[in-house]
C-alpha cells in the first residue's frame, strides 16, 4: 500500500522558494496500476523520486506498507525502478543486469534472474550484452531488473519514451502483465496518451496538485 498525505515539495532559488508539489494526496493498494500525466515541468518525475525515496519532501508524508521510505536499503529491497534509459551495464550480460540488485541484498537469485530473462522474451539472449540488443529489449531487460527483488513498488519514469510504436507496445503489455503477476503497486510518469490509455487509475499533476484524470 502507498500513502501520500499533503505532500509539498519546494525547491529554493534566487527569487525565493519555488513549489513543485503542493499538498499531493494519493492511496494505492497492492495490484493497483496508476498513470501520471502532466506538462513537462508539472512536478512528475519529482512526485516519482519521492515516492521511491531518491528525494524527500518539503512537508507531508510518504509511507510505502506502512514505512517511510527512506535510504539505500530501503529502495533496494521494496522499491522496482525502470527510467526511459533503461541504465544497463554495457560490460555485463542480460542475466548480469538483472542480477546487479542482488549483490546487496545477498542471497542466490539466479534462478528467478532466469525465469524473469525467460518472461520478457530474452530467454535467448541472456547471455548477450546490452549493445548487442534492440531499444525494446534493453527496456525488458530492465523491466525484469527491476523486479528480481520482488519490489512492494514499481516506478516508470517514461518507460516507452525512446522506443518506437511497436516496441512501446510491447513493453506496455509486458509491465503491465508482469506487475499483475507480482501483485505490486505500479506507478508510471509518461507522456504518452496511449499508454495512460492502458491504465485502469489515470491522474494527472495540475497546478501543483494530483487530481484524476
Amino acid at each position: 500500500m502507498v500513502e501520500l498525505t499533503g505532500v509539498t515539495k519546494e525547491y529554493a532559488t534566487a527569487a525565493g522558494p519555488l513549489r513543485i508539489l503542493d499538498g499531493v494526496d494519493l492511496t494505492l493498494q497492492a495490484g493497483d496500476a496508476a498513470v501520471i500525466m502532466g506538462p513537462s515541468g508539472s512536478g512528475k518525475s519529482t512526485l516519482l523520486y519521492i515516492l521511491g525515496a531518491l528525494d524527500n519532501p518539503t512537508s507531508g508524508t510518504v509511507r510505502v506498507n506502512g514505512v517511510e521510505p527512506s535510504g539505500a536499503a530501503f529502495r533496494n529491497k521494496t522499491v522496482g525502478f525502470v527510467f526511459q534509459d533503461h541504465a544497463l551495464l554495457p560490460q555485463c550480460t542480460v542475466l548480469e543486469n538483472v542480477l546487479i540488485p542482488t549483490l546487496v541484498a545477498g542471497g542466490d537469485h539466479t534462478a528467478r534472474a532466469r525465469m524473469l530473462v525467460e518472461a520478457v522474451g530474452l530467454g535467448t539472449r541472456m547471455d548477450h550484452k546490452p549493445a548487442q540488443l534492440s531499444g525494446g529489449e534493453r527496456q525488458r531487460a530492465a523491466i525484469a531488473r527491476a523486479l528480481i527483488l520482488k519490489p512492494a513498488l514499481l516506478l516508470c519514469d517514461e518507460p516507452t519514451g525512446n522506443l518506437d510504436r511497436d516496441s512501446a507496445d510491447k513493453v506496455a503489455e509486458l509491465l503491465l502483465r508482469l506487475h499483475r503477476e507480482e501483485g505490486s503497486v505500479l506507478v508510471v510518469v509518461t507522456h504518452s496518451a496511449e499508454l495512460a490509455a492502458r491504465f485502469p487509475i489515470r491522474l494527472e499533476l495540475r497546478d501543483k496538485k494530483l487530481v484524476r484524470a
